[in-house]
């Protein structure tokens, strides 16, 4: 039983019949270059980025995605790493280099240039913090795109972990923090980019090795030993930072939605209630309208709060009273109660209205297929032969 489900298995896993490895790394070798053609293309793809970035426009962004010939370099310096080939590596690096500092010129000056500034640049914020699950992209992308390059039938996965790794907005993002001297993007972002290249190569070594390529040169038991510590510290040099960020991004998350909960079920606090908050990181500060909260409120508050993990240190209570007397504000809360509840039942009187329309229409429906029936009975009788 067991050796009939392995068999299987390597039916539909086995993969070798369906690549060339020899074709696959021609054309890895022929994508790495940055001169010419793909230069300008290059570059009009990292401005098209920007653009999107600027506008917070993600169609704009993945159409820049599918246009950039960044993973050449990326993909060829795993290919050389796996292959032994010293040459295609010094290549893979000079032309990275080379793909990052035309990059970063154009977005740069984009920026630098662009008279919208935005307000809340979410497109922009989004890559300057990158976590580990930005090296389960990175790596599992670059699995896909190394054995896409391997096929002898190549289809259309490329694409698609051009778009899902993202080489090309965190480079854009750095050109931002360039431009506007703010070292919090253009870090955060290169950091996100120096994760995605270091996650796509490592992925390419490794199925460079599973699928056999050629290799070019023999290296010695030392060499090779000193090259497996030199990736191992590069990965945890690069991996521990994006672990730690995920655990701040976990716990931030947490932290937010136990103040919702919190805010939900204790809005109304005394005379007063929270009509505003703001979470930054593991802080929150609440914003109340109405009287004065009083030492014994303020002490329950925090009590309240402590169940829902929120601790008095975290927070800050900023008091409002508007110039309204007490009995104004309870008017205004009584009134705002009122019309939510007005809402409500005008909402739930719409409901089933629909509801009474849906069950109309379906009782017609049926009357309709009752008469088609009739009308279908009607036709067999009137068609049949008459008996002589």
């Amino acid at each position: 039983m067991w050796d009939q489900i392995v068999k299987s298995l390597r039916k539909y896993t086995y993969i070798y019949d369906e690549i060339d490895t020899d074709a696959a790394a021609e054309r890895i070798k022929a994508s790495i270059w940055f001169k010419g053609p793909n230069a300008w293309i290059l570059a009009f793809a990292i401005v098209l980025a920007s653009v999107g970035l600027n506008v917070n426009s993600t169609a704009v962004i993945i159409g820049a995605m599918l246009v950039s010939p960044l993973m050449g370099p990326i993909i060829g310096t795993g290919l050389a790493l796996g292959t032994n080939d010293t040459d295609l590596l010094k290549s893979a690096a000079k032309n990275l280099l080379v793909m990052v500092v035309i990059s970063l010129l154009a977005s740069t000056i984009f920026f630098a240039l662009s008279p919208l500034s935005l307000v809340n640049p979410t497109e922009l914020e989004a890559r300057t913090s990158p976590t580990i699950y930005d090296v389960l992209i990175a790596l599992f992308g670059g699995l896909a795109g190394i054995l896409e390059n391997s096929r002898k039938e190549r289809g259309t996965v490329l694409s698609g972990v051009a778009i899902a790794t993202a080489l090309m907005p965190p480079l854009c993002t750095a050109g931002y923090g360039l431009a506007h001297l703010d070292m919090h993007f253009f870090f955060g972002a290169l950091y996100l980019f120096v994760i995605n290249s270091v996650f796509i190569a490592l992925a390419t070594y490794l199925m460079v090795k599973y699928l056999r390529f050629r290799t070019v040169s023999g290296i010695s038991p030392e060499t090779a030993k000193k090259r497996r510590n030199l990736i191992s510290t590069v990965l945890a040099i690069v991996i521990i930072p994006s672990i730690w960020s995920a655990i701040v991004l976990v716990g931030n998350n947490d932290y937010e939605r136990n103040v919702r909960s919190f805010v939900e079920s204790n809005r109304i606090v005394g005379s007063s209630y929270i009509y505003d908050y703001k979470v930054e990181g593991r802080k929150v500060r609440f914003s109340f309208a109405g009287e004065e909260l009083s030492d014994s409120l303020r002490t329950d508050f925090f009590e309240k709060a402590a169940a829902y993990h929120l601790k008095p240190k975290s927070i800050t209570i900023s008091e409002h009273n508007f110039g309204l007397t007490q009995k104004e504000m309870e008017s205004m809360m009584k009134e705002v109660t009122t019309k939510a509840d007005e809402e409500r039942i005008r909402y739930d009187s719409e409901i089933e209205a629909l509801r009474s329309s849906l069950d109309s229409l379906a009782t017609r429906l049926q009357t309709l297929e009752a008469i088609q029936d009739q009308a279908d009975s009607l036709m067999v009788t009137t068609d049949a032969p008459e008996e002589i």
